[in-house]
């Protein structure tokens, strides 16, 4: 099986030893997002919303450079520092997904990089 290393300069590099996403197997997997500016690589500090929004902006980056859209994402994983936040995060979550939704999890974690709120990971599948 070969495998293609996705990388673009309008999503946040990565913070550690991962690529941003890998294609293999007729899917992309793309590594979880968090609220970083790619352009001036400071953390959105501001509300669960708006870390959300920057997220979504983030995996929007690496579907683009794949040639892929949010219509291709089969699978997400949505990680929550608080639980509480699970409203505003999947209200501008489902402004991605009006039509077919992806298989989704939510899980509650105790803390993720650089003490961000929400973190969301994606599997699409390869037009």
């Amino acid at each position: 099986m070969k495998k293609k290393i996705i990388e673009t300069k309008k999503a946040p590099a990565p913070i550690g030893p991962y690529s941003q996403a890998v294609q293999a197997g007729g899917f992309m997997f793309c590594s979880g997002q968090i609220p970083l500016d790619p352009a001036t690589g400071q953390i959105n500090t501001g509300s669960v919303a708006e870390q959300t929004e920057l997220v979504m902006k983030n995996i929007e980056a690496v579907l683009t450079e794949a040639g892929l859209k949010f219509e291709n994402i089969v699978k997400t994983t949505i990680f929550l520092t608080d639980m509480a936040d699970f409203p505003a995060v999947n209200e501008v979550y489902g402004k991605r997904f009006q039509n077919e939704a992806p298989a989704r999890s939510t899980v509650a974690v105790a803390g993720l990089p650089r003490g961000v709120k929400v973190e969301i990971e994606v599997t699409a599948l390869l037009n």
